[in-house]
């Protein structure tokens, strides 16, 4: 990925540098802040870690820099003394504490692609999904996820997307066919519209995945809770083979958004029991 460093901290922007060169990153630096807007607005980058000392407010800039930019950038703040909470409220998507960490700074970037490709794969329009039965279409889910992304950079709420896939796809189709493949796709959608709350929000996001918003939790670990209850109801499954094929393989995913944090993951197949 490309990775702008704006900072006028010689000891940090080399530390970024060593780290991320080394595991095959580019990385930038420009430590004039009104020239990093421009910078973005001419150029693509993936990540951009920022400091906005000694700036009263870092959201001024988020915002230009956002405005800017036909990509999405994942934004991260490295300061001494603004704390997570006070780098969603500004607009970012995660903050990093000066001294930096480095093990936190390959964690970040790691959440940054994580979440970067989840924004392309949903937002491709190569391939669409119909709505049917109660889950709505890609397209519309897409419209849905750009929302709540817009809604985390202007207010800082959070939201979290449960993916669910029949993991062993490929292999269903490649060796027990497709008829095999799509009933269990298909068994999995019945049970996650019957599994789902009225308020959940659920899209087909790929042939073998079906995903969920997860808006405003009422407490920190109702997402948490929300996935582990999806897995734990999921392997008790009976009836998702077809009966002439290799078991199904269920994954269930749990990603922060603006993060891109992923808090659960789950890999299963029926009948097998889930931890918490």
């Amino acid at each position: 990925m490309r990775v702008l460093v704006v900072d006028q901290d010689d000891m940090s922007t080399q530390l970024i540098r060593s780290k991320l060169e080394a595991i095959g990153h580019q990385v930038v630096e420009e430590p004039v802040k009104n020239n990093a807007v421009e910078r973005l607005a001419g150029d693509d980058f993936d990540v951009v870690l920022f400091d906005p000392s000694p700036l009263t407010s870092p959201r001024p800039m988020i915002l230009n820099a956002r405005r800017s930019v036909k990509n999405y950038p994942y934004i991260v703040l490295i300061s001494q003394s603004i704390s997570q909470e006070e780098a969603l409220k500004s607009g970012s998507n995660d903050f990093l504490k000066k001294p930096i960490d480095s093990t936190l700074l390959l964690q970040k970037v790691d959440n940054a692609k994580r979440l970067i490709k989840l924004v392309r794969r949903v937002g491709d329009e190569s391939e669409d999904f119909p709505s049917a039965g109660g889950v709505i279409a890609k397209s519309a889910f897409n419209q849905l996820f750009l929302s709540a992304m817009d809604r985390a950079d202007r207010y800082g709420e959070r939201t979290f997307i449960l993916q669910i896939s029949l993991n062993n796809y490929k292999e269903l189709l490649e060796g027990s066919g497709s008829y095999a493949a799509e009933f269990a796709v298909a068994k999995l959608c019945q049970y996650l519209v019957l599994l789902r709350r009225q308020s959940d929000i659920i899209g087909q996001t790929a042939k073998n995945e079906y995903s969920l918003l997860l808006q405003r939790p009422i407490y920190e670990t109702e997402p948490i809770e929300a996935a582990n209850r999806f897995a734990q109801e999921l392997a008790a499954l009976k009836d998702i083979d077809s009966g002439r094929a290799e078991p199904a393989e269920i994954l269930v995913s749990l990603i922060d958004v603006p993060t891109g944090a992923q808090l659960v993951e789950h890999v299963f197949k029926p009948n097998e029991t889930v931890e918490s």
